[in-house]
């Protein structure tokens, strides 16, 4: 994955669509009756070089990054200014990669099927450390898209809960591309409905405190129906190269 070439114009403008995403979140979780701290900002990497992430951080307040791919993290992150900063990986992951990525990032968000929690939790157990997951839902039961969907989720919740060295600490989702913000917004209610339900369920290692659905093109309606986390990439940084 080739990373955009460093342009020093292009950090003004970084630095201009940090204050406006932010002023926006402030607004939606004002909204939804919330404050605006209680809704977390974070800066996706994906194909972003290093020295706007770094600028983000240093300079915007950016203090939480997630990046999608194994291997393009682990090629950044020596570059990269991480002290205090939390980082999540947020793409799709393979069990083959597993053993590379755990206990290099703080949360996995993309645990999308039975097969990945226990691998994390096998590799946590050898590390002797607890790894934090969300678990992703495919909220719109969408064939092109990974997530449990709802039916196989709810037969796994028994055997997850009680995975060793695991936190599960709330859900991620991506919903359908959608026609108009009314049929998007339906599929947010539903996914903050649906968290609701599993928070207050009675599940070992489940300790929920995170919804995390929202991004570039989405982040404000998704805010207004209760998500505390947005992930925010191309809204930041720019288009993405994918030469």
């Amino acid at each position: 994955m080739t990373t955009n070439s460093f342009d020093a114009s292009h950090l003004e403008v970084i630095s201009e669509n940090i204050k406006r995403i932010k002023n926006e979140i402030s607004e939606a979780a004002i909204k939804s009756n919330r404050s605006p701290d209680d809704v977390r900002l974070m800066a996706v990497t994906k194909t972003v070089c290093p020295e706007y992430i770094n600028y983000a951080i240093d300079n915007c307040g950016v203090d939480l990054i997630g990046e999608n791919k194994v291997q393009e993290f682990l090629s950044k992150k020596d570059l990269l200014h991480l002290k205090g900063v939390e980082k999540h990986l947020i793409g799709h992951l393979q069990t083959n990669k597993v053993k590379k990525i755990v206990g290099q990032v703080d949360m996995i968000q993309s645990v999308d099927s039975l097969r990945v929690a226990q691998s994390i939790s096998n590799e946590a157990v050898k590390g002797d450390f607890e790894a934090n997951i969300l678990l992703e839902i495919n909220i719109g039961d969408e064939e092109s898209k990974t997530g449990f969907d709802k039916a196989l989720f709810e037969e796994s919740l028994t055997e997850i809960s009680s995975l060793p060295n695991l936190k599960v600490k709330g859900l991620m989702t991506i919903p359908p591309i959608c026609e108009n913000t009314l049929e998007l917004e339906k599929y947010f209610e539903k996914m903050s409905n649906y968290y609701e339900e599993i928070k207050n369920g009675s599940y070992g290692n489940f300790d929920f405190e995170i919804l995390s659905m929202g991004m570039s093109g989405d982040y404000k309606e998704a805010i207004l129906h209760g998500s505390n986390l947005v992930r925010v990439g191309s809204a930041i940084f720019g288009a993405r190269n994918y030469k």
